[in-house]
């Protein structure tokens, strides 16, 4: 064969898909772009491998990885490089991750990538108490050499779904988390261009050691911490050749973003018959907001049968607002903001069941009470809406002592009829923001947004917010970004106005969109799965220069949930409440539900507030009817003994405490 027809030979081969031979193998192997999932290799098809098991919290699933033998979580490197056995240069390694614990000067694996007989890593992932590293070998060196790339500032110890992409090409390494603004390290070292695996294993949560083990939950929260040590796994991804970075960061729940799962974990087994066992062991784990664990493993879902009274909690005098809150190794306590001076308000501690009794404080017509933290120290702030016997006006933050065992004054910051406080945290700095409601009949003024200060100590003004007889602020976050709403109430002359929505934007917050309301009470921000909601409680009806309505107070309150498409909240559902001052959104097992404060009908206070319950398309439905007078506001908490809802009365000084029984 002439040399042009040999050369025209190999031309066509490679054009027709052929590749180069290189030993067998072909070379256009080496660059797949298909997401290589090493979480699934570990799984058989019909059990779980020995030290796993499935855990399901708040619908999201995970394995918990807890072997005594670390051979029996790793697998031949050559099950995932079926056609290559070159590690790729430039890849993406995708982790969901769930930080329980970290001991304190401990790295703990991810992964690792070693070959037999040798004690060297290949390629890891660990992570220590604020930082995380990647590990490669690198033969530019006689003998070998390990390189460590250290992303520093990683917190993941929050007890907080996070989503990690490790994007690696030469001496650039870049890490993302929760989609927010790529860490970027270059290192003297590029990664191999040609790292074998030939005769190399993986292993999960180890370096093939029974030291460090996987203490991390990925995807879930764990049963009582999981004894304090063991955690939970969901995704662990090599994509070869591409930043996985544009196709993670599409969903909405960034934290817990999907490129492969394991097939047990994205739906829960199938029913079996009556003479069958599960094809997977699994438990399920719920997990409420306010580190109170109540938990049932269970094969069957809890589900919300009924509402019955629990306990009739008499306060010092009407209830404007009430806060429910847990001090660690203290205990829970419920914070009630009640209308007159003397007495002032009350904190109760859940004490043998029930709320009694444990600290009284002098307000002024308090309104609400906000309860927050910063590092180790514990804070209570109350909104007062009157004039102290001096004539001064100011709210006041509390804080917690641990040798009195009570709340002390700690600032006095000066207010204007105050309704509420917001406390929040963004990059890392705290925040206290106050709804002033009005400044004598002015009620077009000015909200203000404090920022914490380290080397004072106290809560200094860093933003104002013009904002007009304002009720509400509520803070959220939607991926790497912070949102603040406040609920506007009254401008002088009408309710029908604007309430409007903020987002943190270089360093202040800047107006994102605006919603028309009718007497805004409250907001409340919750989140089904991946779709993101905003319920707000109109109270009534009032413009100076309309004519009146039939009734002022029979108005719908609205729920909006977040088109991404047009960056913006849509109205999803309208239902008719009846002075609606609050929403209380809680989930029992799989179902979710909502529950508003009715406080008039335009004839009585005494007005059956709902439950109303999710229910897909339909959205969300009325489930049980609640007889309640004057209702004001709505906390739910859990305890060891199950899950309760205490409302406050605004009419009266009796609060009741609502126990859901479940089957």
């Amino acid at each position: 064969m002439s040399a042009p027809l040999l050369l025209w030979v190999i031309l066509l081969h490679w054009a027709t898909g052929g590749g180069f031979v290189l030993g067998g193998r072909t070379w256009q192997h080496c660059t797949d772009l298909r997401p290589l999932d090493i979480l699934s290799e570990v799984v058989p098809a019909d059990r779980l491998a020995r030290g796993m098991r499935v855990f399901q919290v708040q619908g999201v699933r995970g394995f918990q990885l807890a072997a005594s033998r670390p051979h029996a979580l790793g697998f031949p490197a050559s099950r995932l490089f079926i056609h290559c056995d070159r590690f790729p240069e430039e890849f993406s390694i995708i982790v969901t991750l769930r930080v329980l614990s970290v001991p304190a000067k401990r790295n703990e694996y991810v992964f690792t990538l070693m070959a037999e007989e040798s004690p060297s890593v290949l390629v890891g992932l660990c992570y220590a108490p604020d930082k995380l590293h990647f590990l490669f070998w690198s033969q530019e060196r006689t003998g070998g050499w390990q390189t460590r790339v250290t992303f520093p500032n990683v917190s993941l110890s929050d007890n907080q779904w996070h989503t990690l992409i490790l994007a690696v090409s030469g001496q650039s390494f870049s890490l993302t988390v929760d989609c927010s603004i790529p860490k970027d390290v270059v290192v003297e070292t590029p990664f191999p261009a040609s790292l074998s695996v030939k005769r190399a294993s993986f292993y999960l949560g180890n370096r093939r050691r029974r030291k460090g083990v996987f203490t991390v939950l990925l995807d879930l929260l764990s049963i009582l911490l999981l004894l304090l040590s063991q955690g939970l796994l969901r995704q662990l991804v090599l994509l070869p050749g591409a930043d996985a970075t544009p196709r993670i960061c599409t969903a909405m729940n960034f934290k817990v973003a999907t490129l492969s799962v394991p097939a047990v974990l994205q739906d829960l087994p199938l029913k079996p018959a009556s003479n069958e066992v599960l094809k997977y062991p699994y438990e399920l784990m719920l997990t409420p907001a306010r580190e109170n664990i109540w938990c049932r493993a269970a094969a069957v879902k809890q589900r919300l049968d009924y509402v019955e009274e629990y306990q009739n909690l008499v306060t010092n005098s009407e209830t404007m607002g009430v806060e429910v809150f847990t001090i660690p190794k203290v205990g829970l306590f419920a914070a009630t903001a009640n209308r007159y001076t003397p007495p002032g308000s009350a904190i109760y501690k859940w004490t043998d069941g029930k709320f009694v009794p444990y600290q009284n404080i002098p307000t002024y017509q308090a309104q609400s009470w906000k309860y927050f933290t910063i590092g180790k120290k514990i804070f209570l702030a109350v909104a007062n809406f009157e004039q102290n016997d001096r004539g001064q006006e100011f709210s006041v933050i509390y804080k917690w002592s641990r040798k009195k065992k009570k709340f002390i004054t700690y600032q006095r910051i000066t207010t204007h009829s105050a309704r509420d406080w917001e406390a929040f945290v963004i990059e890392g700095e705290a925040f206290l923001a106050v709804v002033n409601h009005r400044e004598g009949n002015n009620h077009n003024i000015d909200s203000v947004i404090y920022r914490w200060n380290p080397r004072t100590g106290l809560f200094e003004t860093n933003q104002t917010i013009p904002t007009s007889g304002a009720y509400d602020w509520e803070f959220f976050t939607i991926g790497p970004y912070s949102f603040l709403a406040v609920a506007n109430t009254f401008n002088g002359t009408s309710t029908k106005i604007y309430s409007h929505i903020y987002i943190w934007l270089s360093g202040s917050f800047q107006l994102f969109q605006s919603i028309l309301t009718f007497g805004a009470a409250d907001w409340e921000v919750f989140h089904i799965g991946d779709r993101v909601f905003l319920a707000v409680a109109n109270s009534h009806s009032y413009d100076s220069g309309m004519p009146a309505p039939s009734n002022f107070y029979a108005i719908n309150s609205s729920i909006y949930e977040l088109n991404i498409t047009a960056q913006m909240f849509v109205k999803f559902q309208d239902l008719l409440t009846y002075s609606a001052l609050d929403w209380e959104f809680f989930s029992v097992g799989d179902d979710s539900f909502l529950v508003v404060a009715n406080s008039f009908d335009g004839f009585t206070f005494s007005v059956n507030s709902i439950i109303y319950r999710w229910q897909g398309y339909e959205g969300f439905v009325a489930a049980h009817h609640l007889p309640t007078v004057g209702c004001r506001d709505w906390e739910a908490f859990h305890t060891a003994e199950g899950s309760y809802l205490l409302y406050s009365s605004a009419k009266e000084p009796l609060s009741k405490v609502l126990k859901l029984k479940t089957t």
